[in-house]
């Protein structure tokens, strides 16, 4: 399976509302909407009413990812916002099968991310429970980062114990993707690619969203 899902943490929010329009047009899977709080990562970006008002305008489903303390206590917020993927972070829940349930029990897709740090064994009791694993292949925080090698051991690991496990789950991957990290990305196993800078940044981000549909 071959996804993409552009990332607007790396669009010009002068225009926002022209770039959700094109990815509307665009091969797009989905549109990748990255909250950061200043607390669990060294930045902040955006929260509940820029989804609320994307959601006006998106066609496209809306994959929020929460890089935020206590996910557990907004979930309901972000579904509401129109979130119908919500992924949290492994190193930010105590209790991480009961925020992957609470989230499950909103109707929406679930999701853990792991940082580069986070090995993928750690998943191996939950896996059976999630529609997606997102890797971190840069630290979180910024956008524009350089991609971590070690990644493509990462993909290969989960989709063996995704496979072990009979698990749904799809592999979604973030954070210095391009077409040759892409096409290799693809190959060791991942399902989803989340593309910032790499799309945003080209002359024809259209074209840039297709080519990579096509590694």
């Amino acid at each position: 399976m071959k996804l993409v899902a552009p990332s607007i943490l790396a669009a010009n929010f002068n225009k926002l509302g022209d770039q959700i329009e094109m990815l509307n047009q665009s091969e797009a899977d989905f549109i990748h909407c990255d909250v950061m709080d200043g607390v669990f990562v060294p930045n902040i970006s955006f929260g509940l009413p820029i989804i609320s008002a994307v959601k006006t305008i998106s066609q496209k489903p809306l994959d929020v990812h929460l890089m935020i303390v206590n996910p557990e206590k907004y979930l309901a917020e972000f579904h509401k916002a129109g979130a119908e993927i919500i992924t949290v972070h492994y190193e930010a829940c105590i209790h991480l099968h009961r925020t992957i349930q609470q989230i499950k029990a909103l109707g929406i897709k679930a999701s853990v991310c792991l940082n580069p740090h986070t090995p993928v064994l750690l998943l191996e009791d939950i896996i059976a429970e999630l529609d997606m694993v997102l890797l971190m292949s840069v630290n979180p925080g910024f956008g524009g980062q350089v991609f971590i090698e070690n990644t493509y051991k990462k993909v290969s690991a989960l989709k063996e114990l995704i496979i072990k496990h009979n698990s749904n789950a799809l592999i979604e991957v973030d954070g210095g993707v391009n077409f040759e990290v892409g096409k290799n990305l693809y190959e060791a196993g991942a399902d989803i690619l989340v593309a910032g800078s790499f799309v945003f940044g080209a002359a024809n981000p259209t074209e840039t969203i297709a080519m990579l549909k096509k590694l």
